[in-house]
């Protein structure tokens, strides 16, 4: 059956089971239970009993129980850690559940889906597009494990003009529109920069305090916020149409605040005309950045479509 195809089945369960025997005789419950219990070890780094009595409300013996069966499934997967009193994952972590990269982004991002039913679905046949740029699954583990143990890392970035080696402090996920992003303090440049998930072919801890100057609180283009005011594209032909696209009020305007790191990312994607004279084809283009100047001191407005290239920062 075509994955696209508007008549095909729905799905809400979050995983797929995989060839584990024993799985598919548990409960629909349990294999949630455990699901959770993988994200949560191989992507956050660690999952402790009262992990799981907090997500599912469960009291501590049954979490106990669940744990002892992810072990007994997957043995070779966890080690107690017993400063912390939490299982951690091995360097050779084995997956018992196929999850897809939407999947696991879903749950970072949103914080559901871990454990969603997997019989019943609305009836309702939708059609959404795929994903294109799709991160390696150990790849993203060993980001996400980094930002949430607050550790640098080494990685291996292949970049539109080279490939390089490079410690990275990653401390943020972000979604571009095409591909998912993460932000950090770059050590070889000495700056903050965002990196492509996808471009990233290696990763591997690495030792050590991360310095002041390196942390978030110290990114002024993540921590500083744009307000940017959206209009119609002043050559519409019915900007009606864009008002109801878009849920405009009396005033056609859309406020949004962002952050200064993701801005361009954002009029790109968005498809918003920021040329100062509203040049830009509107049937591509069919919103106008009505406040330029709120823009000033944004440190990637390349990207912005017909932002005046000789006021880039």
């Amino acid at each position: 059956m075509d994955d696209n195809d508007p008549g095909a089945s729905l799905q809400l369960r979050f995983y797929t089971v995989s060839s584990t025997e024993e799985l598919p005789e548990l409960s629909q419950k349990q294999r949630d239970r455990l699901a959770f219990i993988e994200l949560q070890a191989w992507f956050c780094g660690a999952v402790s009993r009262q992990d799981i009595v907090q997500r599912f409300e469960l009291q501590t013996a049954a979490a106990t129980r669940d744990l002892a069966l992810y072990r007994r499934l997957a043995p070779e997967n966890l080690t107690f850690d017993t400063r912390t009193k939490a299982y951690t994952p091995v360097d050779d972590f084995k997956p018992i559940f196929e999850f897809t990269s939407e999947q696991v982004l879903t749950w970072v991002s949103r914080g559901f889906g871990d454990a969603e039913p997997s019989t019943w679905t609305p009836g309702i046949p939708c059609l959404a597009q795929p994903q294109l740029a799709k991160p390696r699954l150990d790849t993203l583990a060993s980001i996400c494990r980094g930002i949430k143990r607050g550790h640098a890392v080494r990685i291996e970035y292949e970049s539109l003009r080279e490939k390089s080696e490079r410690e990275f402090v990653p401390y943020a996920l972000f979604d571009n529109g095409q591909r998912w992003h993460v932000r950090g303090f770059d050590r070889k440049s000495g700056q903050f920069r965002d990196f492509a998930i996808t471009r990233i072919t290696g990763v591997r801890a690495v030792e050590g305090a991360v310095l002041p100057h390196e942390q978030m609180d110290e990114d002024d283009q993540w921590n500083h916020r744009v307000e940017l005011e959206l209009v119609p594209h002043p050559q519409l032909e019915r900007p009606e149409t864009a008002l109801l696209d878009y849920g405009m009020d009396e005033s056609a305007t859309l406020k949004i605040r962002l952050r200064s790191a993701v801005v361009g990312y954002a009029l790109r994607q968005w498809s918003v005309d920021c040329s100062p004279d509203h040049s830009l084809n509107p049937l591509e283009f069919r919103l106008w950045l009505k406040n330029p100047l709120a823009l000033y001191g944004v440190h990637n407005l390349e990207l912005a479509p017909g932002y005046p290239r000789n006021d880039w920062k």
